[in-house]
């Protein structure tokens, strides 16, 4: 495991990542185990040279308890599972065509991002808020740094969604 501006990551060598992806040098997802415990839908990032990291979050570090140093046995394969939005979002977004339409016509990656949102929200009203915003949004042909600016507050990352509340 290694550190890299904040994040704890294992590094994935070139030559192990055109073993999983020959002549892949975009992100992909994994899955398979560190040590004992069992992951998928992990991205491998591209860091140049053809080397890869993965990007460990907290409650992986947790389970598998290691920290910055320490050795992590990993076997992993690619991913092939499809990430797909929720279904409450597609539903509202076939309700408008042209929101639809500009929804299916962003890269599957940014697809994947606004299903992830959904998906992170922890009440049923912020869930509801998000779909609605994205549908807005897509109508409207916006990216999501314009949704952002759009409508102010309303709209945090999912990291902020994660942040325990101070308690005042």
């Amino acid at each position: 495991m290694g550190e890299k501006t904040g994040w704890s990551y294992i590094r994935v060598p070139a030559k192990l990542a055109q073993e999983l992806k020959p002549g892949n040098k975009k992100s992909f997802r994994v899955k398979g185990r560190l040590d004992d415990h069992p992951i998928s839908g992990m991205a491998l990032l591209p860091m140049g040279e053809g080397d890869f990291i993965m990007a460990l979050k907290a409650a992986v570090r947790k389970a598998i308890r290691k920290q910055k140093g320490d050795t992590v046995e990993v076997q992993i394969e690619v991913d092939k599972k499809e990430i797909a939005p929720p279904k409450e979002l597609l539903d509202c977004l076939a309700d408008e065509p042209e929101a639809q339409r500009h929804f299916k016509g962003l890269p599957k990656s940014h697809q994947n991002w606004y299903g992830n949102w959904v998906k992170a929200a922890k009440t049923e009203g912020t869930r509801a808020r998000r779909i609605a915003q994205i549908v807005d949004g897509m109508v409207k042909r916006m990216s999501f740094g314009d949704m952002i600016r759009a409508y102010g507050e309303n709209v945090r990352s999912m990291r902020e969604d994660r942040r325990p509340k101070a308690n005042h």
